[in-house]
C-alpha cells in the first residue's frame, strides 16, 4: 500500500494506492468514512487482481478539510483532478454509499471519464428512515474520546456491527486523529458532513440515474442495519437497476457496513472480477 497526495481543485487530496496487475479502479467511500473503508476488499483479493486507488474525499481522512465546498460538484471536480494527475482518461469508477452516489453524479456530468460503474449499496431511494438509521454512525462526530480503545469500544457496540474483522481496525484507526493528551477525535467535521448531505439531497438523482448508459453493477447488502431494516432494501436496489439501461444486480452477505468485510467482501470481489475481467 502506498499513501499519496495530489493537489486538485484547490485542495490536497489524499489517496491510497494498492498496486495490482489488472486495470485501475477508483473507489470512493461513504459519507463519514475514509479511504481505508475498502481494506476488507483488499484483504479479500481486490488487489492485486486490480490496481486500486482508494480516495479520502475532501473533509475526510488525511485530505484537506476546507471550511466549505462539499457539494457533489465539488467532490466530482476533486476526482476529475485526481484522474488528470494520474494520467487516466477513462476509468472503472465506483464507491460505497455516498461514494456510489458520487459515481452516479460523475457518470451524469463527466461520462467520457467513466468506463464501468461499481455501485456498492446505494440507489435512487434508500430506506425511508435513512436519516434516523444513520444516527449511530453520525453520533461519533464532534466528540472527543478518552482513548482510541474507548473509541473502538463504541464502534464495536454499534447496532450494525454483527461481526468484527481485523480489516476494520485500520478503517477506525484512520477515522480519528490523536490529541496531545491521549484522547482521540474523529477527523470528519459534522458541519462539513451536513453540508455534504444537504448538497446530495438537492440533486435530481432520478434524472441522473435514468440517463446513465454506462455498464454498471449494483451490489447490495440487504442485511439488517438498524431499526430492524436494511439501509438499502432489496426492492429499492432492484428499482434503481430497472431504471438504468445497462446494470446488473448482485446480492451479498452482510448489511450496509459489514458487507465490506468477511464473507460479503469475498462475494463483492468475485462479483467485481466477473463484471470487470
Amino acid at each position: 500500500m502506498q499513501s499519496n497526495f495530489v493537489t486538485t481543485n484547490g485542495i490536497q487530496l489524499h489517496y491510497l494506492h494498492f498496486p495490482g496487475d489488472g486495470q485501475t479502479i477508483i473507489l470512493m467511500h461513504g459519507l463519514t468514512a475514509n479511504a481505508h473503508a475498502f481494506d476488507g476488499l483488499i484483504e479479500a483479493g481486490l488487489a492485486p487482481a486490480f490496481n486500486v486507488i482508494s480516495v479520502d474525499l475532501r473533509g475526510r481522512g488525511l485530505s484537506d478539510h476546507p471550511d466549505s465546498g462539499y457539494t457533489m460538484a465539488d467532490h466530482a471536480k476533486d476526482i476529475i483532478g485526481l484522474l488528470d494527475h494520474l494520467g487516466i482518461d477513462k476509468a472503472d469508477i465506483g464507491g460505497h454509499s455516498f461514494g456510489a452516489l458520487l459515481t452516479f453524479y460523475l457518470a451524469a456530468h463527466y461520462p467520457e471519464r467513466i468506463h464501468k460503474m461499481l455501485l456498492l449499496d446505494a440507489a435512487a431511494q434508500m430506506h425511508p428512515n435513512t436519516k434516523e438509521m444513520l444516527g449511530p454512525t453520525l453520533s461519533r462526530l464532534g466528540q472527543t474520546f478518552p482513548s482510541f480503545e474507548a473509541y473502538i469500544a463504541k464502534a464495536k457496540a454499534a447496532p450494525y456491527i454483527d461481526q468484527w474483522q481485523d480489516a476494520m481496525n485500520s478503517y477506525y484507526r484512520a477515522d480519528v486523529k490523536d490529541n496531545s493528551d491521549g484522547t482521540v477525535t474523529p477527523r470528519s467535521n459534522p458541519v462539513h458532513i451536513i453540508e455534504a448531505v444537504t448538497g446530495a439531497l438537492s440533486e435530481p438523482w432520478l434524472e441522473f440515474i435514468s440517463g446513465v448508459d454506462k455498464p454498471a453493477i449494483l451490489i447490495n447488502g440487504p442485511g439488517v442495519y438498524t431499526m430492524d431494516a436494511a439501509l438499502l432494501p432489496k426492492e429499492n436496489a432492484l428499482a434503481t437497476v430497472a431504471m438504468m439501461r445497462n446494470c446488473q444486480y448482485v446480492e451479498v452477505s452482510g448489511n450496509h457496513q459489514t458487507m465490506l468485510y468477511g464473507t460479503g467482501a469475498t462475494q463483492i470481489v468475485q462479483a467485481l472480477k466477473d463484471f470487470l475481467l
